[in-house]
């Protein structure tokens, strides 16, 4: 955890509760620094962009929070440098919330999730939607070649902390997409011994000299 994180996460309630727990003798070490906002590393850019899916939360001006999957191509949320972050918001089913959410409270926590590896990355950040007329070379950037429908906006995150949450209790999924990329060795060497069985069975129906020999009949058993 970064002492940027501890600072934003940890309000005079969360202290409380870590008094009482007595946790917060640890924790207080974590939240000594200046409060200046992350910098994503290279472990932290690469992770980024190899996600297909994230969460996405905001506050609604009724402090309601509401939560959002996000999805797309892998990479389709891209680090734009190493404090700001960017997706295309395309089309879909005109509810509008998070966008509504953004023009009442800026600040956002993402969740981004590696299931197979078992791991997560926790962002907070403040965004702004950037209409698509406004955003210039960013939606030719950030809009994904698979993705038909247009984009309306482009969501731009200024990270503000990160933190690399526990693995503990995060089970194993897998894609489609990974499933077929870790079975496919097994599915050639399938086709290759289903090839090899084809021509000896090929070769045995030609020559009836390597067919094999009929089974010997038991002798009879004296009584």
């Amino acid at each position: 955890m970064t002492h940027r994180y501890a600072q934003v996460a940890f309000t005079e309630a969360v202290r409380r509760h870590q008094e009482t727990h007595r946790s917060r003798s640890s924790y207080a070490r974590m939240e000594q620094g200046p409060p200046e906002p992350d910098r994503l590393g290279p472990d932290e850019l690469d992770f980024v962009a190899g996600r297909d899916s994230f969460y996405l939360a905001s506050t609604g001006e009724t402090g309601w929070p509401y939560v959002q999957h996000r999805g797309g191509p892998r990479g389709f949320l891209q680090a734009l440098d190493p404090g700001t972050l960017a997706f295309a918001d395309y089309r879909g089913n005109r509810q509008y919330i998070t966008t509504g959410n953004l023009d009442h409270d800026d600040r956002v926590s993402l969740l981004l999730m590696d299931y197979p590896m078992q791991a997560r990355l926790k962002i907070y950040g403040r965004a702004r939607a950037v209409d698509a007329s406004e955003a210039g070379d960013l939606v030719a950037r950030l809009h994904p070649r698979e993705v038909r429908v247009p984009t309306e906006r482009v969501i731009v995150i200024a990270v503000e902390a990160f933190d690399w949450n526990c693995r503990q209790h995060i089970l194993p999924r897998y894609s489609v997409e990974e499933v077929n990329e870790a079975v496919a060795p097994l599915r050639l060497r399938l086709e290759q011994l289903e090839q090899e069985n084809a021509a000896l069975r090929a070769r045995l129906e030609a020559d009836p000299l390597l067919s094999p020999a009929p089974p010997l009949h038991p002798l009879p058993q004296e009584r």
